[in-house]
């Protein structure tokens, strides 16, 4: 029987495939050049833990100078709360009864962490029924009213129609105004640095309309929280965010790394990838173990790292490599998937390599806490 744990302290090249591997020092390396960034700019760093899953990476990015974490799903905040990361901030709306109740018990056990759980709202049912959760449960949730500024999914309308959202959140004691939830996450993948500055300029004269409106209503906006690993250095320069939310710099994925490079934004190393192995070789084609039960394909096929091949999709079990000189059957190919979040959903942990891919040595199993964690 394959044991996961008998790959402890053993070579890279002993990884069975496929496999979902970190390259654990350029991991550590993206880790310092964001925390050296949000110092820098005076931000405050709370990157998206939905990237990774895993209470191990998320309280290692807390030693490194985050805030805390988001999540995107109660059942997430609900895993990394239970292995101890004690404040989270669920940037999305919740509004069903039952996990609304879910929710609150969260808010009381993270208090009793010495932490606090924080959540987005974008309309009056929404947050009154938020509030009727809570109500006499003895804690306090910090609530952001997102707004929509660009994105076209949730949020409220940017300007006066935050009003009476934080009118709302004023009456209620366990509720806690926290500030402006705006995220544009379709312009973390325009390519161009042109369109991404366009675009984030528009965000940013929405924060600026609605922070307006509800100062002029006598509502102060004590932060305002966003921004994603293809814009995080625009709303950092912008003096109107006081948090980011990038997620994806940790492992750097196919699909960012082809984004035109922002010279204001620092550098980040591919520190996630897929280990596969050339099952199979015809005469203008290899194939890999590796199809996309491995990597998601939502953002596309992945790279393959430090050769000159294309990767082509060969379904479930199988990948295609086609160029001009090909893998010999058993030769290792390490893929660079094309979006990191649903990859490392596929997966039950991740093997830290410390060393570098080819002559390193095994050093952490990282298990995905919050694997499948979608409710």
């Amino acid at each position: 029987m394959y044991l996961l744990s008998d790959i402890l302290g053993r070579p890279a090249a002993d990884i069975d495939t496929p496999a979902l591997v970190i390259d654990l020092d350029a991991m550590d390396r993206n880790l310092a050049v964001m925390a050296a960034f949000a110092a820098k700019h005076g931000v405050k760093l709370r990157p998206h833990a939905k990237m990774h899953k895993s209470a191990t990476l998320a309280k290692l990015q807390m030693a490194h100078g985050a805030v805390g974490v988001c999540v995107q799903k109660t059942s997430e905040a609900e895993a990394l709360a239970a292995l101890g990361v004690n404040n989270i901030y669920i940037s999305n709306e919740v509004v069903s009864p039952f996990k609304l109740k879910r929710v609150v018990a969260l808010a009381r056990e993270l208090e009793a962490l010495g932490g606090q759980l924080a959540i987005a709202v974008d309309s009056m049912e929404g947050l009154q029924r938020l509030a009727k959760a809570v109500h006499g449960q003895h804690c306090v949730i910090r609530v952001f009213i997102e707004i929509d500024v660009g994105h076209g999914r949730c949020g409220t309308a940017p300007g006066a129609a935050a009003v009476p959202l934080a009118a709302e959140i004023a009456g209620h004691p366990a509720l806690q105004f926290g500030g402006l939830q705006a995220y544009h996450g379709r312009a973390q993948h325009f390519r161009s640095v042109a369109e991404r500055g366009e675009s984030i300029a528009q965000v940013i004269a929405h924060v600026l309309a609605t922070t307006a409106a509800l100062q002029a209503a006598g509502f102060e906006v004590p932060l305002v929280t966003g921004a994603g690993t293809g814009t995080f250095s625009l709303e950092a320069a912008s003096g109107v965010y006081g948090e980011l939310q990038a997620g994806s710099y940790l492992f750097m994925d196919r699909d960012y790394a082809s984004n035109e490079r922002d010279p204001a934004q620092p550098a980040f190393e591919h520190a996630l990838f897929v280990k596969s192995q050339v099952m199979s070789v015809c005469a203008d084609h290899a194939v890999v173990d590796a199809g996309h039960k491995s990597h998601a394909i939502d953002s596309g096929l992945p790279s393959v790292h430090g050769l000159p091949l294309d990767y082509a999709n060969g379904g479930d079990e199988h990948g295609i490599l086609r160029g001009a000189l090909l893998p010999a059957i058993g030769e290792t190919v390490w893929l660079i998937p094309g979006h990191c979040d649903p990859t490392v959903n596929l997966h039950d942990h991740l093997l830290g390599v410390r060393g570098g891919l080819q002559h390193g040595k095994v050093e952490q199993i990282i298990r995905v806490d919050a694997r499948g964690a979608l409710t």
